[in-house]
């Protein structure tokens, strides 16, 4: 298994594990058959997401084939670029091995080295799963957001979780 930073020749391999994981699991943002990027577009996007400075999303890679990743999205503006909203993902096959642990890991040593203060996600509350990884990686409940998806015609309840880095 290998960690590592996204590169533009990712990009159909990223979008076929983004809709893997639309289809496998409820817990991320999209619904299946949402996803409508495209090549290109998820090209540009991957492109500018490394021109940023204070985002990257690093990929579980095995085997040549992406099992997994976390998306660190950093601030766009003075007033919050300290801090990076993570987002992610894990094939249900690959999950328990723990990658999730390595993608936590490496991105909050990439954090780190570029100064960020905060990380912090939301997590859907009945996602036990999640919860007890955010848990193990040190970020704590900071509040919750009532009603806030709405997965299956349910309206679901979410947390608001960070960890603060220095």
């Amino acid at each position: 298994m290998e960690i590592r930073q996204i590169r533009e020749d990712d990009t159909e391999n990223y979008i076929e594990l983004c809709k893997k994981l639309d289809q496998e699991t409820q817990f991320m943002m999209l619904e299946p058959d949402e996803r409508t990027t495209n090549v290109q577009q998820q090209r540009d996007a991957i492109k500018s997401l490394l021109a940023a400075g204070n985002s990257m999303v690093f990929v579980a890679e095995y085997h040549s084939k992406l099992v997994g990743y976390i998306g660190a999205y950093g601030g766009e503006f003075r007033r919050n670029k300290h801090k990076v909203y993570i987002v992610i993902g894990i094939l249900q096959e690959y999950a328990g091995k723990g990658i999730g642990t390595s993608l936590f890991t490496e991105t909050e040593k990439w954090a780190r080295e570029i100064g960020v203060h905060r990380l912090e996600l939301t997590v859907m509350v009945h996602n036990e799963a999640g919860l007890a990884l955010y848990k193990k990686m040190g970020f704590s409940i900071e509040g919750i957001a009532r009603d806030s998806m709405l997965v299956d015609g349910k309206y679901v309840d979410e947390y608001y979780m960070a960890k603060i880095l220095s």
